[in-house]
């Protein structure tokens, strides 16, 4: 900051500068994403797919893989630590996860599946 001051009169003028470079903000570090595994018993052949508020509840978005040697179909998917609800789409029915007791009640009238990541 400059302060002018002339002899003449007792007013002081003030004149301020801008910085010459903008300050760096500091990110704030993202919480790392962690592997959730979902698993759903379901007859080989099925179109079975995961649907959740993390793809926006898509009913095509995450195919399940069919894993003969257990019978199960499964996805992976990358999620920060939260709570999540989701539901598994089995030929075009929405299905909860039967193994899971955590669960909400939601706008339809049925239940969705929680799982919290930490």
């Amino acid at each position: 900051m400059k302060i002018k001051t002339t002899k003449k009169s007792a007013t002081k003028t003030v004149v301020a500068k801008k910085p010459s470079a903008k300050p760096v903000a500091k990110k704030a570090a993202k919480p790392a994403k962690k592997a959730v595994t979902f698993t759903v018993h379901a007859e080989k052949g099925k179109a079975v797919y995961l649907a959740g508020s993390f793809n926006e509840w898509s009913t095509t978005a995450k195919k399940m893989a069919y894993k003969a040697k257990n019978g199960i179909y499964s996805a992976t998917v990358q999620l920060v630590p939260g709570e999540y609800q989701y539901k598994f789409v089995i030929d075009g029915t929405w299905c909860a996860d039967p193994e899971n007791e955590n669960s909400v009640k939601n706008d339809q009238g049925t239940f969705n599946s929680v799982v919290v990541v930490k």
